[in-house]
């Protein structure tokens, strides 16, 4: 790996200020150490904001590219048998 690669993703990316508050601090600190390896607060509020933003564009998208031919598309956590 290039030494200056990391550098150039950091630098391309926008920072903001998030204010939340110090419950929802600890409800993200609960999710992150329930998870198998080391997920910091930061990788899993941009994976929470990817998952919401995916949601608004299915939500968003003409009915036949939201369903399958069976219905609404779940994963398979979400079945219940």
């Amino acid at each position: 790996m290039h030494s200056d690669s990391k550098a150039v993703t950091v630098h391309s990316l926008d920072r903001i200020t998030l204010r939340l508050s110090t419950a929802t601090f600890g409800e993200i600190d609960e999710a992150c150490a329930a998870r198998s390896g080391n997920v910091s607060r930061n990788t899993w509020i941009t994976e929470a904001v990817e998952e919401k933003l995916a949601r608004e564009r299915a939500a968003s998208a003409p009915l036949g590219h939201a369903l399958n031919r069976r219905g609404p598309v779940q994963s398979p956590a979400a079945r219940h048998w």
